[in-house]
């Protein structure tokens, strides 16, 4: 654009202005959960904290580090998740995405299914580092807080949702090392072309860890 085509546009009015504040001050809260494939693990932790999280306005998307782009939940996973509460269409409308930088960057909390794909996260966004936990690590170490504690953590954060939570993902930060885990007590088993069996265990370390989620979440910013 050249400086006379800048200098021709009208200045922004007050009321404009105010209007745009409000458009960011009314920017939800987001969640991003991230897998491999983006088909099974980490949707199944979307659409159930989308249903758990559905009155609390809080925006929940997935990505995959290598995504099968396009392709749909796989049966059993979207057989789990509504089992578990999640949306029924919901659940079989997604659709497979890669997870890019932008994803992260917009995101104030993001929850990997396994220590691999934390990596991976961090490596590509090194200034996501703060907020970002295996869904198994975040709730552990959420465990270790009472509501007041949360409440008290971000309160300084002020009335913003989105700060709230990254305030949050700080204060649960700061909870590492509070409760000792082995490495792979942190990761979400893998179920993709495996037995029902291991859909089963998936889930079985999914869903406790997304409640927990849920619980501080709410707390967070009520």
């Amino acid at each position: 654009m050249t400086d006379a085509a800048r200098s021709a546009r009208p200045p922004l009015r007050r009321a404009d202005l105010r209007r745009m504040r409000e458009a960011l001050d009314a920017a939800p809260a987001t969640i991003l959960t991230v897998c491999t494939g983006n088909i099974c693990r980490s949707p199944m932790a979307q659409v159930l904290l989308r249903a758990s999280l559905s009155d609390a306005g809080v925006r929940v998307h997935s990505g995959g580090t290598h995504a099968l782009v396009d392709h749909e939940m796989t049966e059993q996973a979207q057989q789990l998740a509504v089992t578990h509460g999640a949306n029924a269409t919901d659940s079989a409308a997604h659709r497979a995405r890669l997870l890019t930088e932008a994803l992260l960057n917009e995101s104030d909390l993001i929850l990997a299914m396994a220590r691999e794909h934390r990596s991976h996260i961090v490596q590509m966004a090194p200034a996501v580092l703060h907020r970002t936990f295996t869904v198994r690590e975040f709730a552990r170490l959420a465990a270790t807080l009472s509501d007041d504690e949360v409440r008290n953590g971000v309160a300084e954060a002020g009335s913003d949702a989105g700060a709230r939570l990254q305030a949050l993902a700080r204060l649960v930060g700061r909870q590492r090392g509070m409760v000792p885990a082995q490495p792979d007590e942190d990761d979400v088993i893998d179920p993709y072309r495996r037995s029902q069996n291991t859909y089963d265990l998936s889930a079985s370390q999914l869903v406790p860890a997304v409640a927990e989620v849920e619980r501080v979440v709410r707390v967070a910013l009520g």
